[in-house]
């Protein structure tokens, strides 16, 4: 389970700074995947970062009662200066638990397929690439709960539907936290939803009403 409490969040600059997320409180429970909806700079990354342990919140808590993947589409994460395999052998060393630290590059090196680019420094890499390396290495460790930011959206038709592939397989032993542009995909892989809209979050037990409110709000704002 992952409890959101009282959460908000707002980054400071020269012009003043309005509040990104304000007053967030959900449960996300155990097994449940969530997909999370709204308009372009709603928040939805920052939320998904935020969970992650990747960013913290202005105010509130996150209480994390399971093991939680970093967002496997921001590859924000590496060294820039190593290469793709000395920062796998970096994380597994840290995160490994006792496993082959041999296998788990070799996973990676597989599922990512960028070929000699993986003997490269990660700042030469593209962003797809790196994307790519992200989420080899996430899928690489067993957590209860997978984030995703746009992570099926790498790569081409092939790599997108071995992505998803990746991600079903995953349902079922664990539970998915979902960024994605493509509803489709939402649908497919996620039970509830969350939507975002003016830093506020609306929880639904259904993704189809998330995505049926978030079409109604738009078209109400083009009208």
């Amino acid at each position: 389970m992952i409890e959101i409490r009282n959460l908000y969040k707002r980054y400071h600059n020269h012009h003043g700074s309005n509040w990104v997320l304000r007053d967030i409180n959900l449960v996300i429970p155990d097994g449940v995947s969530v997909g999370i909806v709204g308009r372009n700079g709603s928040g939805k990354s920052t939320l998904l970062r935020i969970i992650g342990g990747m960013d913290s919140p202005s105010r509130g808590d996150i209480v994390r009662n399971a093991r939680v993947s970093w967002p496997i589409g921001l590859a924000g994460g590496f060294q820039g200066s190593m290469t793709g395999r000395q920062n796998v052998k970096f994380v597994a060393r840290i995160h490994g638990a006792g496993r082959d630290v041999t296998e788990i590059i070799r996973r990676v090196e597989d599922f990512a397929e960028i070929g000699p680019s993986f003997d490269e420094p990660v700042k030469t890499y593209s962003s797809g690439m790196r994307s790519r390396l992200a989420f080899g290495l996430s899928l690489a460790f067993e957590f209860d709960v997978y984030l995703s930011d746009e992570a099926t959206a790498v790569g081409d038709r092939a790599f997108k539907a071995k992505a998803t592939q990746a991600f079903k397989e995953r349902i079922g032993q664990a539970s998915l936290i979902m960024v994605s542009h493509s509803e489709g995909i939402l649908k497919d892989l996620c039970q509830a939803g969350v939507l975002l809209e003016g830093g506020r979050a609306t929880w639904y037990d259904d993704i189809n009403d998330a995505i049926g409110t978030y079409h109604d709000m738009t078209d109400k704002k083009r009208a």
